[in-house]
């Protein structure tokens, strides 16, 4: 089966073309032959270091060579076409493309806010408008409903690119908490809604001063509290979830705020004291050193002085693109690399809680950022729910991204 791989006669044009533009700026003697034969060499040689996509080995081991260069690199309709033809089953239903099709739509709308001549994302080989980004929502909403049935529609309709470096994908999801709407003793841990002296990008009280010295109890500001602080402080973590309260009825629980303090995950913190192994920091791990180690959690909390408030909503969660977001479609991102609206193919081992990967080939969509998102990162949306928990846990690893575009 063909693989996508950078091809050479693209590449040798792009370089040529960036050489004969800077040409001018060349000493008139003889430099101008060796420079040649000089990137001619290194041309050839990049040409040899191959991009292609391995068929998986079962376990998500060999999904893709790593690619380290930076910048877009264009892929044959062949290429593509062998990328595409392996979208994941478990999306190729009607369920998921209908779902998938809502998120698109939400994009979509964002983008349809912007000037469409306006550059929305610039790197070596590839520069896009919001217009063009906009024609590219709106046919791969088009195509939803055969996508199913002709994943290589994707490879026919749309120019593909892939981005490199790769970039680290890693999982969030929507945890669920049993809440009460008065403190009581089985719930006595407070969530609050943004206190009336918070100043956007004034740092504000930490996480101590909040939750230990209690600076802001007894000012009305509780919308709900939580039997555990290590689930509150999850929470705070993945920034939104849903409350489970005593009468039955579930809210969702979104971000509204922070204490504009910076973030410090606690795995890093546990790594750096040697008290979890290098490659062993993830949220199963963590957990289970707090579950250990109950009378050290409030020290470890404390050591993230970041903090969030919250607000109660009929539906979530949602993004920082103020739109709902979709299970494993929606991705968390540093916005100065991937704008929102930016059509994305991406594949990743994705992990089941059980020390296995499956791999991932699918559709997603920068429809959120966070904190501690900066760079090539991609935070993938898992849904709610003890199986979104486990693989947003578990999940790690570098991913193979392209960006789609409308031919």
């Amino acid at each position: 089966m063909p693989a996508p791989f950078l091809r050479p006669s693209a590449f040798f044009a792009a370089a040529l073309a960036s050489l004969a533009s800077s040409r001018e700026n060349l000493p008139i003697s003889g430099s101008f032959p060796r420079v040649f034969a000089f990137v001619l060499a290194a041309v050839l040689a990049l040409c040899s270091c191959s991009l292609k996509t391995s068929p998986p080995d079962g376990r998500g081991n060999a999904l893709f060579q790593p690619l380290e260069r930076f910048g877009a690199f264009p892929l044959s309709r062949d290429e593509a076409r062998s990328v595409a033809g392996r979208m994941s089953p478990f999306l190729r239903n009607e369920r998921s493309m209908r779902a998938l099709s809502v998120a698109l739509e939400r994009s979509a709308a964002h983008v349809s806010a912007r000037p469409p001549g306006a550059l929305a994302l610039s790197m070596p080989g590839l520069d896009l408008t919001y217009g063009e980004l906009g024609a590219t929502l709106a046919r791969l909403r088009a195509l939803a409903p055969q996508l199913a049935a002709h994943p290589e529609l994707l490879a026919s309709e749309f120019r593909w690119h892939r981005l490199g470096p790769d970039f680290l994908f890693t999982g969030y999801y929507e945890p669920t908490l049993r809440a009460g709407r008065e403190k009581s003793a089985a719930r006595p841990h407070p969530l609050y809604k943004p206190p009336p002296d918070l100043r956007k990008g004034v740092p504000y009280h930490t996480r101590r001063d909040i939750d230990r010295k209690g600076v802001l109890a007894g000012r009305g500001l509780e919308i709900a509290w939580v039997e555990s602080e290590t689930e509150a402080f999850f929470l705070h973590i993945q920034g939104s979830g849903r409350l489970l309260f005593e009468d039955g009825s579930v809210r969702h629980v979104l971000y509204a705020d922070k204490n504009n303090r910076p973030y410090v995950p606690i795995g890093r913190v546990l790594r750096d004291r040697g008290l979890l192994p290098e490659d062993g920091v993830n949220m199963p791990a963590i957990r289970a050193w707090l579950l250990a180690n109950p009378d050290k959690r409030g020290e470890l909390f404390d050591a993230n002085p970041a903090y969030v408030f919250f607000r109660l909503a009929g539906q979530g969660p949602v993004g920082a693109m103020g739109k709902v977001l979709t299970p494993y479609v929606s991705v968390a991102v540093d916005t100065s690399v991937l704008p929102f609206g930016t059509a994305l193919f991406s594949i990743l081992p994705l992990p089941d809680g059980q020390g296995r990967d499956a791999p991932f080939y699918g559709l997603v969509l920068p429809q959120d950022r966070g904190g501690a998102i900066r760079g090539r990162r991609a935070d993938l949306f898992c849904g709610a729910g003890e199986e979104a928990g486990n693989t947003a846990g578990h999940l790690n690893a570098k991913g193979a991204v392209y960006v789609l575009i409308k031919r």
